[in-house]
């Protein structure tokens, strides 16, 4: 049978495993990447880890995540994660945007609608306990308009990504001209006025951090999730910035952020919620420094519009402590459509709903192959197949 899984470390985190070997307390934050449908066949990890292998240790853990990502930490956040898990898997694979007489493709403005009823059920009367969660800290990103992208409006979004398109491709700095990183942070249990510190240096890139609070968790969370043109931004979420807000995934994609700078030093807290950068009060932690990231590949894309630019997908120092798990690309040649769960299979099944359910069941049902390798490693690793990422 053809391995799920590949392990892949920077140079920090390479060391560590040599020395120490992987423990559940070794770990400071999970990232948790855009990428729509194809975060799908990380489930089954992300019901190990959450249910099985993280209790095992007590340490403080931040969680990040941009669109997807953002659901999948925020759902492990909640009592009960498995479960929590499972029921996102299910709603996620069975969500349906049926067409409309005359449509191409289903309006922004439903969709928005739509989504925005499903992550008040997921979600409604339970948002007190993901942000109180004792261990947990987290930060769902956001993409915040400026200039021509500071609100939604027809030609000048679309004039305003033209441009932030021919900016990014100069530098990817020059991107924050037109849309900065907002993150959505949880304050410290019971210390309401106290955010958690964001997991990495945010130097790199305009960045501004907000507190998450019961009012603005299912708007950010929608923003976070919002792909442009795909579903409305969302507008002038309370405690943030005014303007339009769009899917983390577009500043953030595959959080190519830098770990390495902020971890393994004293993590502090926000001294109030509108801080950009994190001040005040020390989070108390057991010198935990891995950034443990499961993944759909190899590489970490830094933003939606880097896709193409292949020269920004390479490994930098920001990932050096970081441990990244990901599926044998042979191995994703052995499911459905001989590739992941993605955005094309709306079109590709169009009416389908039974056949494309089918498909992404099916994905997700192999993927827990991924899981059984990842604790079979643990608990006997085998650094010879450890790959430097």
């Amino acid at each position: 049978m053809t391995k799920a899984l590949h392990i892949y470390a920077g140079p920090r985190a390479l060391a560590h495993l040599r020395h120490h070997g992987l423990h559940s307390q070794d770990i400071a934050a999970i990232p948790a990447a855009a990428g729509g449908p194809k975060g799908l066949i990380l489930g089954p990890l992300d019901q190990f880890i959450f249910g099985h292998w993280l209790p095992q240790s007590n340490q403080t853990v931040a969680l990040v995540g941009a669109s997807i990502g953002a659901w999948r930490m925020a759902t492990a956040c909640l009592n009960e994660p498995v479960a929590a898990l499972q029921r996102l898997e299910h709603d996620y694979i069975h969500q349906n945007y049926a067409l409309l007489p005359g449509e191409k493709r289903p309006a922004a403005t439903r969709v928005s609608a739509v989504f925005g009823q499903n992550l008040q059920a997921f979600y409604g009367g339970r948002i007190t306990e993901l942000l109180q969660h004792p261990r947990y800290r987290l930060h769902l990103l956001t993409a915040h308009g400026r200039g021509l992208l500071k609100r939604e409006a027809g030609w000048s979004t679309a004039a305003g990504y033209g441009a932030a398109f021919a900016s990014n491709l100069l530098a990817r700095r020059a991107l924050g001209l037109w849309l900065q990183r907002v993150v959505f942070s949880s304050p410290l249990p019971g210390v309401p006025h106290q955010l958690a510190s964001l997991p990495f240096d945010a130097s790199d890139y305009p960045t501004h951090q907000v507190g998450l609070t019961e009012a603005n968790f299912l708007p950010a969370m929608q923003a976070s999730c919002s792909i442009p043109f795909v579903l409305e931004a969302v507008h002038n979420i309370e405690g943030a910035p005014t303007g339009a807000y769009w899917d983390g995934g577009v500043t953030d994609y595959h959080l190519h952020l830098n770990w390495a700078a902020a971890l393994g030093t004293t993590r502090n807290i926000a001294g109030s919620p509108g801080d950009t950068r994190a001040t005040g009060q020390k989070d108390p932690q057991s010198g935990a420094a891995l950034v443990l990231y499961p993944h759909f590949q190899r590489s970490v894309v830094p933003g939606w519009l880097d896709k193409h630019l292949r020269w920004r997908h390479r490994a930098t120092p920001f990932l050096d402590n970081l441990l990244l798990l990901a599926p044998n690309p042979e191995w994703v040649k052995t499911l459905p459509n001989g590739k992941l769960p993605d955005r094309t299979d709306f079109t590709h099944y169009g009416a389908d709903l039974s056949g494309r359910v089918k498909a992404w069941t099916t994905a997700v049902s192999a993927s827990q192959q991924l899981a059984e390798e990842f604790a079979q490693w643990l608990d006997r690793p085998d650094m010879g197949v450890v790959r430097v990422l």
